[in-house]
């Protein structure tokens, strides 16, 4: 990796000079090498996409049906089919293809022009050009393109937060390094995808394209295998239990009939339309279109799904593994804790809104900003400093530059100093750069009074600057007790996992600093060393302290308490150091009593069986490396749970996309986390995954529901079909009358059923288990209950027909008719499998009513309308008829609420 080089091997290793490449040898390596681009996963064709729609073996058993149904001349049985089937597909497809183009939409820019220098001329060439030996110049805010070992670094700190997972720039230098050094303090190395955050530098290419770091993770995606969701499994196992179940009653039913004198052909017929019944032909429209209006409400939720199916993932999730930075944390460093007149004071204010109010501590008490000691520790703060604070669009603000640089400005602002303002008013006109080895930075600005120098840095350099301290807005002696005392603040503030700045400032005599004053600004900055380098530095008098850290985000802790309530385990998985990353986990209530933090060495050194023994009480990964973290989710989904993980950077790709449900960042991920993903959030924010698993749980408690009420339908009509054929020689539905109940019973009512909202108290029950299947026992016995309750009234209408000599037409459509009502009454039963509708509110699902009004509006026309008549062979209902048959399918309303009474009276 060139880190353990000297730069003159690394010049002859790739061939190169300080002149850099020539055209001519840059073109032949651009050949060789090929040209510095990701190869972007295979894109699935729109024609594949909707293909793929129709794989579920559901799907496929009931293409099998329209297939026999067109074979035997049943073309409308054959069309009604086909057309649900169809629909499906189109719903799924529609919702998949707007999620890929919203991801479009979301992609990051990459950089698009690179500065190299070839043949010893400086220019900008497209940065997919770049190879191998490319000599190549960095400045703040470029996105680096490619791999590089650096030859020249001037005060450079790199931003590679998208590749490592640390929230802190790296402060880069251009040493040899040991060979065993690890990756992530590789210092020398810069890499592709990352962001030059402060200085200078130069570098020669070492990698491009896929053999770039950036690269290497992104060909892990290849490798890794996405696995059906939990709910395309149970689809799928209840496709397999459907037909399975289908086959064995039609072979018991043709057999039997045959048994008992009936023709092959009669019974081959009758065996079709009782498979015609047994499918749930619409249940995967229906499916599609309540995970679509899922996807919809998850949109306003700041949550984006890639792939339909996912949504119910997260219903089922018990396991989240979360990035600290920007997800659990605001990624914006803030001052928090300022020590000035030997007293605590705590800042108030969020993110980088340039507003807040500065508190004495314990007293909680305010105090101005401009007392003497606090206004100069501030307005040095800001003037010592290269980043700027940006207003953007609806009030809120930005950064450019350090972002530890950025939360002084922004601390100075909510004292009213704004950093525009100062730098007018007290002019740069000089500067001594930070560099690692001194761990200071200090500017020279004119003042009215003369030049003042304004430093910041480690508390133990500043201290060691300074003779005097500023107390009250005097300087006084700075004495080895109040030295003491401020070491012990600096002590206390790490403590705390601040990061702790100090601050100083010196008015400079005025016969020393006459040539600084003579000189402009671009010179001053140039040849301060050699007039006053050393002086400005000398004698100082020291102002305060300033304590900053990336705060959690408000409403992480509340979200965590309820994943925790929901049984949902959090994990939290960061490049930062162990320190840091266990402080917020505590703060947090991530990590308990017992639970271990693993930092990626520890986790590199344990063999398999050593992790997947401790892995389920690890609740804080520090220092991780890319394999880490999928390593981690390979191990929990081997112990059987469900995982969630959130990323932003290249580095969490392969595990987002190797996660049951992978979840990228929509604001600050890359674009190769938001290929692997299977969510994005639109806000970055924790709060909104337990939102989107609220969402999961309820659509998958929605499909659960709706197909229950579905089954009672289907196994009602088998019953009915059963017991008439068997008993009394006769068809009390023909295919085309169950086709009809099948298409609307199970179309508008299920849609308005997945629109209903959640029932109290599911984000405190468990996440499901996976293993049950989309239906349990206890939805197997209700619809064997409720599936046997309509086929007993069926009958007690087919008895009282035959015995009143009705006509075979009138017998059916009177229980053609009263399935359909009793499967309307049934609808409302199933608005929630606990609760009764009285405690839901019996309008407040406005949907339903309109689905079940419009469906029985549709029956009144099949029996009255003459054309319709003929088509599904019925006659018209006579009042009194009605009057037999409502009651009777009422009694399926009062039966379910009449149970869940009891189960509620029992549960209490």
């Amino acid at each position: 990796m060139y880190h353990d080089l000297d730069i003159n091997s690394v010049f002859e290793a790739l061939k190169t000079s300080e002149a850099g490449l020539s055209s001519e040898e840059a073109e032949k390596r651009l050949l060789e090498y090929g040209r510095n681009e990701l190869k972007e996963e295979g894109k699935i064709s729109p024609l594949k996409l909707f293909l793929s729609q129709f794989k579920s073996l559901l799907i496929l058993i009931l293409i099998a049906a329209a297939l026999v149904s067109a074979g035997l001349g049943e073309l409308v049985d054959s069309i009604v089919i086909m057309f649900t089937v169809f629909l499906a597909g189109i719903l799924g497809f529609v919702q998949e293809y707007r999620a890929e183009k919203a991801i479009e939409l979301l992609k990051s820019l990459s950089s698009p022009e690179a500065l190299v220098i070839r043949a010893g001329i400086e220019k900008e060439i497209p940065s997919g050009e770049l190879v191998p030996g490319d000599l190549l110049l960095l400045e703040a805010g470029d996105r680096i393109p490619a791999d590089g070992r650096l030859i020249e670094a001037i005060n450079l700190r790199a931003d590679e937060s998208a590749l490592t997972g640390e929230s802190m720039p790296v402060e880069k230098n251009t040493g040899i390094l040991p060979q065993e050094t690890e990756a992530a303090d590789r210092l020398n190395l810069v890499y592709s995808g990352t962001v030059v955050s402060y200085g200078r530098g130069r570098a020669v290419v070492t990698a491009t394209g896929m053999q770039s770091s950036f690269g290497t993770l992104a060909g892990l995606l290849g490798k890794i295998e996405r696995e059906k969701t939990p709910l395309q499994a149970s689809l799928d196992q209840f496709g397999r239990i459907i037909g399975a179940a289908t086959l064995v009653v039609v072979g018991f039913v043709v057999g039997l009939g045959i048994l008992r004198g009936f023709t092959f052909f009669d019974m081959f017929l009758w065996g079709v339309a009782l498979a015609v019944a047994a499918i749930p032909e619409a249940l995967p429209a229906v499916v599609t279109v309540g995970l679509g209006l899922g996807v919809r409400r998850m949109v306003k939720r700041n949550a984006l799904v890639r792939r339909l199916p996912s949504v119910e993932t997260l219903g089922a999730t018990n396991v989240i593994c979360s990035d600290k930075t920007g997800t659990l944390t605001q990624n914006k460093m803030t001052v928090e804790q300022i020590y000035v007149d030997g007293e605590l004071l705590e800042v108030k204010g969020e993110g980088y809104i340039p507003e807040g109010i500065f508190l004495k501590n314990p007293e909680q008490q305010p105090i101005s900003p401009n007392e003497p000691s606090l206004r100069q520790l501030l307005i040095t703060g800001a003037l010592c400093n290269d980043a700027k604070l940006i207003p953007e669009k609806e009030g809120n603000w930005n950064i450019r530059g350090d972002p530890t640089e950025a939360a002084l400005v922004v601390a100075a602002a909510k004292g009213g100093f704004q950093k525009r303002e100062l730098e007018a008013s007290f002019q740069r006109v000089g500067e001594i750069p930070f560099s690692s080895e001194r761990k200071r930075m200090t500017t020279l600005n004119l003042l009215p009074e003369g030049i003042v120098a304004h430093s910041k840095g480690a508390p133990e350099e500043i201290l060691a600057s300074c003779t005097k301290i500023l107390l009250n807005g005097s300087p006084k002696p700075l004495t080895a007790a109040l030295k003491e005392e401020i070491l012990a603040s600096v002590r206390a503030m790490a403590g705390q996992t601040l990061r702790v700045m100090a601050f100083s400032y010196r008015p400079l005599e005025s016969e020393k600093n006459e040539g600084i004053a003579s000189l402009k600004t671009s010179d001053a900055r140039a040849d301060i060393g050699d007039l006053e380098a050393k002086k400005a530095e000398e004698d100082m008098i020291f102002l305060g302290l300033m304590g900053m850290r990336d705060p959690p985000r408000k409403e992480v802790l509340k979200a965590i308490q309820t994943c925790k309530e929901a049984g949902i385990r959090p994990v939290m998985i960061t490049g930062d150091h162990k320190t840091t990353a266990l402080a917020v986990a505590e703060e947090l209530k991530i990590f308990k009593e017992g639970d271990l933090v693993l930092t990626g060495k520890e986790l590199e050194d344990m063999k398999a069986s050593e992790f997947e023994a401790v892995v389920e009480r690890v609740s804080v990964y520090a220092r991780v490396y890319p394999t880490s973290k999928l390593r981690v989710v390979e191990a929990l989904k081997k112990k059987g749970y469900i995982v969630a993980m959130t990323g932003d950077g290249v580095n969490d790709a392969p595990a987002l996309k190797a996660a049951d449900m992978g979840i990228a960042m929509g604001i600050t991920g890359t674009d190769v986390s938001k290929e692997a993903s299977s969510m994005i959030l639109t806000d970055d924010n924790f709060a909104s995954i337990v939102a989107a698993v609220e969402e999961g749980r309820n659509i998958f408690k929605n499909i659960r529901n709706f197909i229950v009420y579905g089954l009672t339908c289907h196994i009602g009509e088998v019953l009915i079909v059963l017991a008439a054929v068997l008993y009394w020689q006769l068809l009390p539905l023909i295919a085309v009358q169950i086709l009809w109940i099948n298409l609307i019973t199970d179309g508008l009512p299920p849609m308005a059923l997945s629109v209903e909202p959640p029932d109290r108290g599911l984000m405190r029950q468990k996440p499901r288990n996976v293993k049950e299947g989309l239906i349990t026992r206890r939805e197997i016995s209700a619809g064997l209950a409720i599936g046997g309750l309509i086929a007993v009234q069926a009958l007690l209408v087919l008895v009282w027909a035959l015995e009143n000599g009705f006509s075979q037409a009138k017998l059916q459509t009177l229980i053609f008719t009263l399935v359909v009502l009793s499967e309307m009454f049934n609808a409302f039963n199933w608005r929630s499998d606990r609760y009764s509708i009285f405690a839901l509110g019996l309008f407040s699902n406005k949907p339903l009513l309109y689905a079940v009004g419009t469906t029985l509006l549709l029956q009144l026309l099949v029996i009255y309308v003459p054309l319709l008549q003929t088509a599904f062979r019925t006659v018209p209902l006579s009042l009194s008829d009605w009057g037999v048959i409502l009651p009777l399918a009422f009694s399926t309303f009062i039966a379910v609420e009449l149970v869940k009474f009891i189960e509620i009276r029992r549960y209490k």
